[in-house]
């Protein structure tokens, strides 16, 4: 039998490079796309000694032509959409070309999909920033949708085309919605990189100012992204596509996380003052580290997300293997596993 070949979009980023270590393991053939006009890094897949394995080919969401070229030429058993455009406080200032990469961009993917390799099975990288300002907790596949965000929009967008192609053209098509998924290989743009990356140069003598964040209070689901990626290849191996929400069923403050990633370098942090006043302390020497700033605060935030993954641990049999603490370690160590 021969072994089969997946393709990976947005072969630069995280979930991508995890993604293709566990494919590569299995013995897939694994394509990567990156986009022509970026400038490329591959230090993810460095890490993880994997960039010679992957035949690594161009690949523009924007580009039609291109996409069609690529699906044409390799028809991939596996198809896994993992570009896209990532940041949702991005998304506020950029809200048109946002919508074109994460929405009409699957929408034209998928339509690629079925006139030139409908045999391709189909992965959608959903998200929950699509729950936004939640109409209940925790969130299962079944909450309803109500986004605070352009990225959200356009996210949902893509989720629910995915929905239509599968029942309307019978394409197999899975949605992850993955909640909060973390790792070492986080961009610093990303919140918890950006604690983590303060607190390892913090135990080095290497800060010169304090760590300046936004919103305290808002509260995620946050895991590894390690273990995400197998929800993924699990989803795709199922006899009838579904969506399923990954998460943990934990959820933790930014202010918790605060906390813990300086409790990895047996650091206390005490808390004074509220709101915009807000620090954080070194509470055995007396030392600010922690300050806010209204300029890391989002037009519209999403206060709390919290994942209710019984549908996935039933299905798939997946569960996540990493704790939180276990989480944050990682980062402040940035070790990738």
């Amino acid at each position: 039998m021969k072994n089969k070949t997946a393709f990976l979009s947005g072969i630069t980023g995280q979930d991508s490079a995890y993604l293709a270590k566990y494919l590569l393991d299995l013995g897939y053939k694994v394509i990567g796309g990156a986009r022509r006009s970026a400038e490329r890094s591959y230090w993810r897949l460095d890490r993880l000694e994997i960039k010679d394995k992957i035949e690594i080919v161009d690949f523009d969401l924007l580009d039609y032509t291109n996409m069609v070229e690529v699906i044409k030429k390799y028809k991939p058993d596996e198809i896994y959409n993992l570009g896209a455009q990532s940041f949702v406080g991005t998304s506020f200032r950029q809200p048109v070309s946002t919508a074109e990469v994460n929405g009409m961009a699957v929408c034209k993917l998928l339509d690629i999909v079925k006139t030139f390799s409908p045999d391709s099975k189909f992965y959608q990288a959903s998200t929950s920033e699509m729950f936004g300002e939640v109409k209940e907790s925790p969130q299962s596949e079944y909450t309803p949708f109500n986004p605070v965000s352009p990225y959200g929009v356009a996210k949902m967008m893509a989720h629910n085309m995915v929905e239509v192609y599968r029942r309307a053209f019978d394409i197999f098509g899975c949605c992850g919605i993955l909640f909060n998924h973390e790792s070492s290989f986080r961009g610093s743009e990303f919140v918890t990189k950006k604690i983590t990356d303060y607190v390892r140069a913090y135990k080095f003598g290497e800060v010169e100012d304090t760590l300046k964040l936004g919103n305290m209070n808002a509260e995620r689901d946050w895991g590894f992204a390690g273990d995400y990626v197998k929800a993924m290849y699990l989803m795709m191996q199922i006899d009838t596509p579904d969506s399923y929400v990954i998460g943990t069923g934990e959820k933790h403050s930014v202010r918790d996380f605060v906390e813990v990633a300086f409790h990895c370098i047996d650091i206390p942090i005490k808390w004074e003052g509220e709101g915009i006043e807000e620090k954080g302390i070194n509470s055995k020497t007396g030392e600010v580290l922690v300050e806010i700033s209204e300029k890391f605060y989002r037009p519209c935030d999403v206060e709390t997300l919290l994942a209710n993954n019984m549908k996935a641990n039933k299905a798939l049999g997946w569960q996540p293997e990493t704790t939180f603490l276990g989480l944050v370690q990682k980062m402040v160590d940035d070790t990738p596993f």
